[in-house]
């Protein structure tokens, strides 16, 4: 199950986007409940590895390897789109 979104504004109505403060550690624990569907967060890795991606730019280990083990489950156009809304999402902060 992985959810697609077409544009970042889509992604931005169904997952509240962390500020540009958020440590590694707050990205890596949003990510963790978008990669498990848990916390009332649905499953959409996706988005998931989009937080992963950027944690891991902020430095945390964890969201590397999650990050890594998230990419072998999802199909190479969902990886795309997930590095795709991260980049986006550095241009806005």
């Amino acid at each position: 199950m992985q959810a697609a979104y077409e544009t970042i504004e889509e992604c931005q109505t169904a997952l509240p986007l962390p500020g540009v403060d958020s440590s590694g550690e707050e990205l890596f624990r949003m990510g963790m409940l978008y990669s498990t569907g848990q916390g009332g967060a649905p499953l959409d890795y996706v988005s998931a590895h989009m937080l992963f991606n950027l944690a891991a730019m902020r430095g945390s280990e964890a969201a590397k390897e999650r990050r890594r083990e998230l990419s072998m489950e999802m199909d190479r156009d969902s990886v795309h789109e997930a590095q795709r809304a991260a980049r986006e999402w550095l241009q806005r902060a």
